[in-house]
Formats: structure tokens, sequence, C-alpha cells
């Protein structure tokens, strides 16, 4: 005979419910001697019912395995701890570095804007003055194309006004002709 699927849900019949724990409840712990037998496992079941009565298996002594637990706890604990603390102290050094950085990236634009020179060298003022004289050539260069392309686009418009009137007396002198031929 095939047992037929039952759905997982709460049982609300008090009969039911209880008949369906101690068979349950049962199979769980023999379970776990199966597993302790077959495997050499150490197990402990630990489960508690409805109204609180305890039932319970431990393949050897319930109390040191539960003392085993907490001190697997505690060194999981620690090792998570020491985790986080080790991730925490590497973004620290991060934010050491990065500010560090900033820190040269603004005293570099202060120079840049002419601010701060007092404490620069002769080679770094040289430095400074070639960054300035390549960044005004670039920047003349955009102003440059910039400027063509507007002068290119005013030119177009001005054909295009100038073309205006011409097609305009075009159209006159078009409907002139079909006037006088009808």
């Amino acid at each position: 005979m095939v047992r037929k699927k039952i759905e997982i849900k709460r049982i609300e019949n008090i009969t039911s419910k209880q008949v369906t724990f101690s068979k349950r409840k049962k199979g769980l712990l023999k379970k776990a001697r199966e597993l302790s037998v077959l495997c050499d496992a150490q197990v402990a079941a630990i489960v508690f019912s409805q109204k609180g009565k305890l039932y319970d298996f431990a393949s050897s002594n319930m109390q040191k395995m539960m003392e085993r637990c907490e001190i697997y706890r505690r060194e999981d604990f620690s090792a998570e701890r020491f985790q986080r603390e080790q991730y925490v102290q590497d973004l620290k050094n991060e934010i050491t570095v990065m500010v560090k950085r900033i820190d040269l990236l603004q005293l570099h634009c202060r120079k840049l804007m002419g601010q701060d020179l007092d404490s620069c060298s002769v080679g770094e003022l040289k430095e400074i003055t070639i960054q300035l004289e390549k960044s005004l050539t670039v920047v003349r260069s955009r102003k440059a194309k910039i400027n063509e392309d507007e002068v290119e686009k005013l030119k177009e418009e001005r054909e295009l006004l100038d073309e205006r009137p011409r097609m305009h007396l075009h159209e006159m002198v078009h409907n002139y002709v079909v006037i006088q031929s009808n």
C-alpha cells in the first residue's frame, strides 16, 4: 500500500494533534538512535510537548553534550567576532589611505590655483607651471573649436536667410505667370 503525502500545516483538532505528536516524537527519537548506532555519531534530541513535558535522547551523557554544544557556540561566536573585527579594521585602513589621497589631491588643486605655494621648491613650481601651460593649451583649443562651430552655424543660418527672399521672389514670378496665362 502506498502512503499518500499529507499537507504540513497546523493541526487544529486536539486529539489528532496529540496522536500526531506522539507518533512523530517516537519516530524522531528512533531516527536519532539509529543515526547514533549506524554512524557512530554523538546525537542528542530534545523535544518539549505543548504542555511543557520534556522528551529527550542522548547517545552519551546529555549534560556533557550540552556543555560541548555551548563551547562550540562560543568558539563559533568568537570566530565570527574576529572576522567582523578584521573586516572593520580593513575598512578603517582603507579609509585612512583614502583620506591621505584626498588630502594630497586637495593640496595639488590648491597649488594649481596658486595657493599654498610657500612650501614648493623651484622644481615643483616648474612642474606646476608646465601643468598650467598644458591645461591652458587644452582650454584654448576647446574654446577655439566651440567658436569655429558657432561661426559655421551662424554662416548656415545666414545662407538660409539669404535664400528666403530669392525663393519668395521666385514664387511671386511664378504666381504672376500663372495669373497672366489664365
